[in-house]
């Protein structure tokens, strides 16, 4: 479902490539679960398939897809594991934004191996001192998603002010992985093969051009855009950030809907009765269904105006941004809600942890745990803004 587009050829054929994936994806969900790792053949599939390089710049081997040609890419992985998803909307759409900092960067990560994975964890926790042709810092930071797959890593800290006391920002450090440490702590009740463990720097040197101004979309601020100049890579990084944490929910709700449907065919409760004919299931699949639908038809929607506005240089305003994080956010909700939905409907039988509906039950539950993911602060946000208060979210 959804609205038609015209798709590139190279994007039909990495859509078709993660679609043939989906089967393997499902049989190796359990064991992503209890390594709390994607496995290492999983993300070598994907990079075989070229998926990671779906937004990278085609001066380093990349496709430079249009964003929503990414994000159905990965909600076709999310159909056969949503931790298989989620960390390849985190890890590939680093690309979208390593495309944005100084070329030397870019040289720096890709220049060897075009196929070199980055992490990151952009909470703002880094103690950051300048120092001369850049910055000091150490830390420690949680959530790092497929982090023992990445060989870099992109790090959140605050940019201290110049000597006239101006250009405080959050910014994103761009670390390899020789000067962190990973703390595998990641034992949660959903998500668990996203390995989100924790990162630990100490006192590690980060030179001026790995640095970038993360909200800040000027040129001066991205000047790797002067060399990739594809208008994909002058949309809000949040706009795109956002997305990559929430869409695979999107898939992973299409994943539980065919599970349902396919146990509903065939299940018999204890008591004789047919999931199929019970008029409680009809409804609730009907309804996951139709919602499913919506929800991406406003991402398609969302992403064809901020693809426009690229297109002609044009930043979106600041309520536009609003309240497509608002969108963003509420995906996470309405999926988790559909997901539990579903589960209810296949009453004892569905809670057993051997359950496919189950385990994206609980996928989609940690997912709304995210930061970027909380609706509610984003719905007061839009809000606000909507009866005439001032903006209070720095990171739009």
């Amino acid at each position: 479902m959804g609205v038609t587009r015209e798709r590139s050829e190279k994007e039909r054929e990495l859509l078709e490539s993660a679609r043939q994936m989906i089967p393997a994806l499902k049989a190796r969900a359990e064991q992503a679960d209890r390594d709390q790792k994607v496995p290492v053949e999983t993300v070598a599939d994907m990079q075989e398939a070229g998926l990671f390089r779906a937004m990278q710049p085609k001066r380093f081997g990349g496709f430079e897809l249009d964003p929503r040609g990414f994000f159905d890419i990965q909600m076709a992985l999310a159909e056969g594991c949503m931790s298989t998803a989620w960390i390849y909307g985190v890890m590939g759409v680093h690309p979208w934004q390593l495309a944005r900092y100084p070329l030397q960067a870019q040289e720096d990560v890709w220049g060897e191996n075009p196929d070199t994975l980055v992490g990151s964890t952009y909470m703002p926790v880094a103690k950051v001192t300048p120092v001369e042709g850049g910055y000091r810092i150490s830390g420690r930071w949680g959530f790092s998603s497929g982090s023992e797959h990445c060989s870099w890593t992109l790090l959140g800290g605050i940019i201290p002010p110049d000597a006239n006391g101006e250009g405080v920002e959050h910014g994103t450090f761009l670390v390899p992985a020789s000067d962190y440490r990973i703390e595998r702590n990641w034992d949660v009740l959903g998500l668990r093969g996203t390995g989100s463990h924790d990162i630990v720097v100490e006192d590690a040197f980060v030179p001026a051009h790995r640095v970038q101004r993360t909200n800040n979309t000027s040129m001066e601020a991205t000047p790797g855009r002067l060399v990739n100049t594809n208008p994909l890579y002058g949309i809000p990084f949040a706009q795109v950030f956002t997305r990559a944490v929430s869409s695979s929910c999107l898939g992973a709700l299409q994943g539980a809907i065919n599970e349902f449907r396919d146990n509903a065919k065939r299940h018999i409760g204890k008591h004789g009765g047919k999931t199929a004919e019970d008029p409680l299931a009809q409804e609730v699949v009907a309804d996951a269904t139709l919602t499913l639908d919506q929800l991406k038809l406003v991402l398609e929607r969302n992403f064809a105006h901020l693809m426009d506005l690229a297109q002609r240089d044009e930043f979106p305003d600041e309520e536009t941004r609003l309240l497509y994080r608002y969108q963003s956010a509420y995906v996470t909700n309405i999926c988790a809600d559909k997901a539990d939905q579903l589960l209810r409907c296949m009453a004892a039988s569905g809670l057993y942890n051997t359950n496919p509906v189950a385990r994206i039950f609980r996928d989609l539950h940690q997912a709304r745990g995210h930061i970027s993911n909380n609706v509610a602060a984003f719905a007061r946000a839009y809000g606000a803004v909507q009866l005439g208060l001032p903006n209070p979210d720095p990171y739009v």
